[in-house]
């Protein structure tokens, strides 16, 4: 996306005809720039590297999860009727918080969530 130096409105492509060869114009503004000249100049690029971030478990440890408060709800995966569980507001704060489980059953330790 390229803007216009002058009015700064985004510039838009005019296909050319006759003469006139591909180029960008600005739809308010005389300005216009030919794209021919722009691919002959080389153009700075900085790359930078994805640092990815650390995604935080719901139930951070076994001793958390002795002092969270438990509820009834079953367990997709074993039909277990009591989980641990915890509510966050992630969406915005109009919409309602979301209540994240996790299983009671030692053999299974499933965590889910309700939006």
């Amino acid at each position: 996306m390229e803007f216009c130096p002058s009015c700064g409105l985004l510039l838009q492509i005019d296909p050319g005809t006759g003469s006139h060869r591909l180029r960008l114009f600005c739809p308010v503004c005389p300005y216009f720039d030919a794209i021919l000249f722009r691919l002959l100049v080389p153009q700075i690029v900085k790359k930078a590297r994805l640092v990815k971030k650390e995604v935080e478990p719901i139930f951070s440890n076994a001793d958390a999860m002795k002092l969270a408060p438990k509820t009834q709800a079953s367990c997709p995966r074993c039909n277990h009727g009591e989980a641990y569980f915890r509510q966050m507001q992630i969406r915005s704060a109009d919409e309602p918080m979301t209540a994240f489980y996790r299983c009671c059953r030692e053999e299974c330790q499933l965590e889910w969530r309700d939006d």
